[in-house]
């Protein structure tokens, strides 16, 4: 496995068109919105959708989803007692050993705080060099609430009258333009050993990152990535800081309520001996 040489900066744009791109549980499963009413997708919410694309792309996942489980185990703790039962004396050696069999854990980093882990009954973190900020939009957003009833109640009632349970409510957002905004530091990169075949597996989910996605809130074409940014620094720490970097997108609105993609006017700020890769969303 080769190492990873270069600080990378990365940034996805991507659209959402009547479909709720992360639901808030304490909203009653509300789009997320700041409080200046500019969406929201967190960074845990990016990063569960990473996983399923690199896990569709063979890779190992230590946190997969119960629906997309791949190796039988039930659980975090029984996935890494059972996989690496033979380090669990040494939790150096387990970090390397985890590090080396997941890509998300050398890739996002991992807390393994299991019950009866080591003998030591000591706690293990793992930093990770991929970071991801959550994701927002550029915009305010227009959340659409509707209510949706079923045919048939979910529980008896009495007489066979029509029950309260019948009756929902969705929530979406119209049109919204997001960035998701991360980077993939060197140091933290040479402790977990994430290299750069690694890192183009990354790219290779972010262009993806909404194929074998879909549910009721998200149909198939509702959410699309449009353009990826690929800043890959000619030096280890990199040539400019990631605040910079992702400053140099520009995304301003050329319609007081966009409703599509070509509504925004999106360039970059030049910076010296720094363009990106820019790809296509697929």
């Amino acid at each position: 496995m080769s190492s990873f040489t270069n600080k990378i900066d990365f940034a996805v744009i991507f659209t959402v068109n009547k479909a709720n791109p992360n639901g808030d549980p304490l909203n009653g499963n509300m789009p997320r919105e700041d409080y200046d009413g500019f969406g929201e997708m967190s960074d845990v919410c990016v990063k569960r959708k990473l996983r399923n694309r690199l896990q569709d792309m063979g890779e190992r996942i230590f946190v997969q989803s119960s629906e997309r489980c791949d190796d039988g185990f039930k659980s975090l703790s029984e996935r890494a007692k059972e996989t690496l039962k033979d380090y669990a004396k040494d939790a150096g050696e387990f970090s390397k050993k985890a590090c080396e069999t997941w890509i998300d854990v050398r890739g996002f980093g991992q807390v393994f705080a299991f019950k009866n882990l080591f003998s030591s009954g000591v706690t293990l973190g793992v930093r990770g060099p991929v970071l991801v900020r959550t994701a927002t939009s550029a915009s305010p957003i227009d959340i659409n609430s509707m209510q949706i009833t079923k045919s048939v109640n979910g529980e008896p009632s009495k007489a066979g009258e029509r029950a309260s349970d019948t009756m929902g409510t969705k929530h979406r957002v119209e049109f919204g333009l997001y960035v998701i905004k991360g980077s993939i530091n060197r140091q933290l990169a040479d402790l977990t050993g994430f290299s750069d075949d690694d890192a183009e597996k990354i790219k290779e989910a972010l262009c993806t990152l909404f194929e074998n996605d879909a549910s009721a809130a998200r149909p198939d074409g509702s959410m699309e990535v449009r353009r990826v940014y690929w800043w890959r620094h000619n030096c280890p720490m990199g040539q400019y800081s990631s605040a910079r970097v992702h400053r140099s997108l520009v995304i301003t609105p050329v319609k007081d309520t966009p409703k599509r993609f070509e509504d925004y006017d999106i360039s970059l700020e030049p910076l010296d001996g720094l363009t990106p890769e820019i790809l296509e969303g697929r």
